[in-house]
């Protein structure tokens, strides 16, 4: 049994101090939490009154290697006191270039960096302009790639809502989400049919000029949601049978959250483009758009400053991707993730067993995924009000996870060891216990 422990007055203080400043619409996680942040280590967060937390988010996705891991202090440091803003080329820049292009897709080599994944999301939009002549896009329901104008009509969910006019030619498609099959079937007898209803949506609802077919391996946002075997390379299929580059946003299922490098590597898919960020910064705003030297050569995305950003693949950023990615390479964290998260997917199937509530869990590696459900005939999910109390009786055990909805999102850092896994996963099943009591959810 843990030890209960609330928000201290040092964090009261520096929130109330920061209310007074801050803008509507900070990230709910720490909204929520009332908490202040004083410092971090491997996969520990600690705040400002001393209590420690064991952390399953990771940032959403952002801390792939922890925090403050020394090799990652240490090449910040040493390059703040060298170089930090500017375009021009440097030695980290290149080797980080080096480095990251032995990983990618075969293929896959031409590299541009930004700063946030909305921004690379745009950039590969208009590098599939500029690559087909075309200028329609489709993405799918439950899709998430950023929150900029030029991205938001491929958000597949109502938080575009009272946010439009979007940009014209965007259009969506059922994705392959198993447990809440959009088209009210079920796997495999459907025979992948989200994939084949993406041709319809191409038929009917367009004008016939598809640039691309954006894609989420694995959905973050929507509740790591894994689709079936073969919906990728269905995927695939229908964007080449159009003339259409396949995009897979890689922002969150890249460099070896899923237990591979790449999430396109369960279905064994190589896209025309990638988009990744998040973990490649190991914190640090950095993203990238990946493609081939004959796409990354079409203009006009090929004209001098028309695919760059003055932010993009600066010093500080170079310098903290390349430590970031030394850091997964030579620690194995790919094998890690595959590894530590196996266990962990055992152990959430053991809630399953012991809570009602639990109606499915999911993984691959260290993307996990919980629905929590009323009913698990009907599925229809666990109010608001139930899932930000589970969030809280998390926080009060000592543990930060993504619990305030009803999908529970789990992202640690992938440098997560098997014990702290499952000393996490025990404070989540303490805080299960308590809501389920408090709720009548036995």
């Amino acid at each position: 049994m843990t030890t209960p422990r609330r928000v201290g007055p040092r964090s009261r203080q520096i929130v109330e101090r920061e209310a007074r400043h801050i803008a509507a619409g900070l990230q709910s996680y720490a909204l929520y939490s009332g908490l202040a942040m004083a410092r971090g280590a491997g996969c520990t967060l600690v705040d400002e009154d001393g209590n420690e937390y064991v952390d399953f988010m990771a940032g959403i996705g952002v801390g792939s290697v922890g925090h403050c891991h020394p090799h990652y202090v240490e090449a910040l440091k040493r390059q703040v006191e060298q170089l930090t803003f500017g375009s021009f080329t440097t030695e980290t820049r290149a080797r980080f270039l080096e480095l990251l292009a032995k990983t990618t897709p075969a293929g896959l080599a031409r590299i541009q960096m930004f700063s946030g994944g909305a921004e690379a999301v745009e950039a590969a939009l208009r590098l599939a302009k500029a690559a087909t002549g075309k200028h329609e896009v489709i993405g799918f329901w439950g899709g998430f790639h950023g929150k900029t104008g030029g991205v938001l009509g491929l958000l597949g969910s109502d938080f575009k809502h009272h946010q439009g006019p979007f940009t014209p030619g965007h259009h969506l498609s059922p994705y392959a989400d198993c447990y809440r099959c959009p088209l009210r079937l079920r796997y495999p007898d459907c025979g992948i049919a989200c994939a084949e209803y993406l041709r319809d949506v191409i038929r009917y609802q367009t004008g016939g000029e598809i640039s691309a077919i954006i894609v989420e391996p694995i959905q973050g946002t929507a509740g790591n949601v894994i689709p079936p075997p073969g919906f990728l390379k269905a995927v695939q299929a229908v964007a080449r049978d159009h003339g259409a580059l396949l995009i897979a946003d890689e922002m969150l299922t890249g460099f070896g959250r899923t237990g591979s490098m790449w999430g396109c590597d369960g279905d064994g898919v190589i896209p025309d483009v990638m988009t990744v960020g998040k973990g490649v910064g190991g914190g640090f705003p950095l993203s990238a758009v990946v493609s081939t030297d004959d796409l990354t050569a079409r203009k006009p995305w090929s004209n001098p400053s028309a695919s760059s950003s003055s932010y993009g693949g600066n010093p500080l950023a170079a310098a903290a991707g390349l430590a970031a990615l030394e850091i997964i390479l030579e620690e194995d964290l790919v094998t890690n993730a595959e590894r530590v998260g196996k266990v962990m997917l055992e152990r959430l199937e053991a809630l399953k067993e012991k809570y009602r509530c639990v109606g499915e869990v999911r993984g691959r590696g260290l993307m996990l995924g919980i629905e929590l459900v009323r009913d698990r005939a009907t599925k229809e999910p666990l109010p608001p009000a139930v899932t930000r109390a589970l969030y809280q009786e998390c926080l009060r055990r000592g543990l930060v996870a993504m619990a305030y909805s009803h999908v529970v999102r789990i992202n640690p850092p992938l440098v997560i060891t098997e014990d702290t896994a499952l000393t996490g996963l025990a404070i989540l099943d303490e805080a299960l216990d308590a809501v389920v009591r408090a709720h009548g959810l036995e």
